[in-house]
């Protein structure tokens, strides 16, 4: 799969999804709300998140927003924030392709990733997304309709 497949599955499948570029990522929002993505697809790296190596050629990062007993269940429990190196201890190799991971720099927050996902890979990653896009439609939910 390429950021264009994915991008493509997000919007062709989950109603009412919308984006946003910046910074070298897409960001995946529900509606028009742009306070929290529940996806996001990066390409490069940044002045805050160098542990994949976004900059190999061809090398993307699919990163999902899951609920803490979602990241518990596939990775124990939560690291601290990024030390000094920049991303959490947790002796992954963020820079593995096609495995599921915890989120080098948002693995506090609850957030997954996955780079350059074969096909068989995103199988096991929708449930994962929809999961991410159900938590932002009921957030989306909760707001004053002023917001």
């Amino acid at each position: 799969m390429d950021q264009t497949a994915v991008a493509q599955y997000l919007l062709d499948n989950l109603a009412g999804v919308e984006t946003t570029t910046a910074y070298g990522y897409t960001f995946f929002f529900y509606k028009s709300e742009r306070k929290m993505p529940f996806a996001t697809l990066g390409a490069q790296d940044d002045d805050y998140d160098r542990a994949s190596n976004l900059n190999r050629e061809g090398v993307f990062r699919l990163n999902i927003g899951v609920s803490r007993d979602t990241y518990q269940a596939m990775f124990g429990p939560h690291p601290a924030p990024p030390g000094a190196a920049g991303f959490v201890a947790t002796g992954h190799d963020f820079t593995v392709l096609d495995q599921l991971l915890p989120h080098p720099v948002y693995a506090p927050q609850s957030w997954v990733c996955v780079l350059n996902p074969s096909a068989e890979t995103f199988e096991q990653v929708k449930p994962l997304l929809a999961e991410a896009y159900d938590i932002a439609v009921r957030r989306h939910a909760r707001r004053p309709a002023a917001e």
